[in-house]
């Protein structure tokens, strides 16, 4: 027979204990459902991790840059090598063709002569070895064979020289082929690392991107006297290119990195400069102090030397910074790049 007790009231204490707590669990559901979510630790790491890469991925480009530039070089080393070997060349064939005729005259004449015998043999360098065969020789054919024989000592050594230049240049090639690969590598990796973060996240990293870029229009230069002439016009040449990307191993008029901004630049104001931050370190007067510079001056950044841009005036570098970034200028207390000294040009 079913039971028609009334079930058990809970004490009013605890009945008041728990309405509270499920209001307070109410409260935070809600809370927690429209609040912003708790920041991810791991977001901070992975910029972090981003910048250090492209920072490797630059300093990897100014190693490429130095390939490139000894690339370049032997390769303009190797094509005079090799046009000085084809002229010696026809210079040998026509002295043979030469010896050959007059070995042609003596034989129609009744006899070769022993000397040129000995020419036509297998071992030419015997001839001018044998005091004996050059009494025999006349005059003319003794001059004519040594100096087709000096001839042809020189075009061994040019051929030498060329396949010596030649297995140089190959070597800088497989190191070109190492740097890409390994700047490549590395923006690979920093790729991967930025989609590992929500679309909203890389969002915000692109603008805030987008923020220096735009902030680089807005800067005071001031009015600071240029260094020289010559420095003045690269640096109007660095400024006509504000805005531009960033593109490791470009050298211009549409794309930079960093060194080969500088070195464009200054190619408008007719100075050569070499391709490397390193070796631009080092082109001309240094100046130690920040507060010495001008604008128009170089200046170099990192301790491993792997930075350079132009000194622009009001604490500001005119540079190529990074993967992902344009020609901007920057304030150099905050590139996050420690000053090493500046370079007067001219």
């Amino acid at each position: 027979m079913p039971s028609h007790r009334r079930p058990k009231q809970p004490h009013p204490r605890y009945a008041g204990v728990a309405t509270a707590t499920a209001a307070a669990a109410v409260a935070l559901s809600a809370q927690q459902a429209t609040a912003d979510p708790l920041p991810d630790p791991t977001k901070k790491g992975v910029q972090a991790q981003v910048d250090r890469l492209y920072e490797e991925a630059t300093q990897a480009t100014e190693k490429y840059n130095g390939a490139k530039e000894r690339a370049d070089a032997l390769r303009r080393q190797v094509g005079l090598l090799q046009d000085g070997v084809a002229r010696k060349q026809a210079e040998l064939n026509e002295l043979r063709d030469g010896i050959g005729l007059l070995a042609a005259d003596q034989y129609r004449a009744g006899g070769l002569d022993p000397a040129l015998r000995l020419f036509l043999s297998s071992d030419p360098d015997a001839y001018l070895d044998r005091a004996t065969a050059l009494d025999r020789a006349g005059e003319r054919q003794t001059a004519a064979l040594r100096r087709f024989l000096d001839e042809q000592r020189t075009l061994r050594q040019q051929r030498g020289e060329a396949s010596e230049r030649l297995r140089d240049l190959g070597a800088v090639q497989r190191e070109l082929g190492e740097r890409k690969g390994e700047i490549q590598g590395k923006l690979r990796e920093a790729q991967r690392l930025l989609n590992t973060l929500s679309a909203k996240e890389r969002a915000r990293i692109a603008e805030a991107e987008q923020r220096a870029n735009r902030a680089s229009a807005r800067v005071e230069l001031g009015n600071q006297p240029s260094a020289s002439g010559r420095a003045a016009a690269a640096f109007a040449a660095a400024k006509s290119r504000v805005g531009l990307p960033y593109v490791w191993g470009a050298s211009g008029p549409s794309s930079f990195d960093c060194s080969r901004l500088t070195s464009w630049a200054f190619r408008q104001a007719d100075v050569a400069l070499p391709r490397t931050s390193q070796a631009q370190a080092s082109a001309g007067t240094r100046v130690d102090r920040l507060a010495d510079l001008r604008p128009g001056d170089l200046i170099v950044m990192r301790t491993d030397l792997s930075h350079i841009g132009f000194y622009a005036g009001n604490g500001q570098i005119l540079h190529a910074p990074k993967p992902g970034a344009q020609v901007r200028y920057e304030s150099i207390a905050r590139s996050g790049m420690p000053f090493m000294w500046g370079v007067r040009i001219g």
